[in-house]
């Protein structure tokens, strides 16, 4: 059984983004980058899936510049056997991802394919499900547990009122939420031996697929300042301030 994860390099979860000055989107110049939290989750899991006996291999795929070969090299290093890396430096959008991995998905033939529920850069939560419209395949989203067996896969998901089963038949895309699991932490010697695992580069012209944009940013602005909180002496003043100053009331 061969597990596809998609995973996606965002700038790292620990920095403070900026807003560049024309407003036309993220400045990215001396950030650091990093693999997208949520699809670390997922490349974890595949992993784990692997060391039961369920998975045999773990194929990691990225979609974008030539640094996301070191977004695939980290993917190996937790665990994944190989990497492609669809190179290019159009500015993708979710439908295009999910083009390119559906794609992949005909020519590597998966049974199961996992991605984190979304990219902490543009929150989108839309290639996951894009891609199983597309491919046709059975879908499960921010999944917090997953089971494979009998050829079908038993996931557990989030829902506003509780938890939800839902039992899929394989082959199948699921997209992980933060409680799925806790990434391990790469160790030097899986780093170096990540170095020497096969890593594919392929182009959209290669796949057939076209990228071409359909969006257009109109503006990117950071959010607007707070106000800093007060603190009131008795309830009448606070009454009076949700009056006056935030007209709640």
């Amino acid at each position: 059984m061969k597990a596809l994860v998609a995973v996606k390099r965002v700038v790292d979860f620990n920095v403070k983004v900026r807003v560049k000055s024309d407003g036309s989107g993220v400045d990215l110049a001396n950030v650091k980058m990093s693999i997208n939290p949520f699809d670390e989750i997922a490349v974890e899991e595949a992993v784990r899936l692997k060391e039961r006996g369920v998975v045999s291999e773990v194929v990691a795929v990225s979609c974008g510049v030539t640094a996301c070969q070191e977004t695939l090299r980290t993917a190996m290093a937790i665990g994944a056997d190989r990497g492609i890396l669809v190179e290019t430096d159009a500015e993708l959008e979710p439908l295009a991802v999910a083009k390119l991995l559906k794609a992949l998905v005909d020519r590597e033939q998966p049974q199961l394919v996992l991605f984190g529920k979304q990219a902490i850069d543009n929150d989108c939560n839309q290639t996951g499900q894009m891609l199983a419209a597309l491919a046709g395949l059975p879908q499960a989203t921010c999944a917090s547990k997953i089971e494979i067996a009998d050829n079908c896969a038993t996931v557990t998901r989030e829902i506003d009122g509780g938890l939800e089963t839902v039992r899929l038949t394989l082959p199948a895309v699921v997209t992980s939420d933060l409680r799925l699991n806790e990434p391990r932490y790469a160790t030097l010697p899986n780093i170096m031996k990540a170095k020497k695992k096969p890593l594919d580069t392929v182009t959209p012209s290669q796949l057939g697929v076209d990228i071409s944009p359909r969006l257009t940013v109109l503006d990117t602005a950071e959010p607007a300042q707070r106000s800093a909180g007060v603190k009131v002496p008795d309830v009448a003043a606070l009454v009076a301030k949700l009056k006056t100053e935030a007209k709640v009331l």
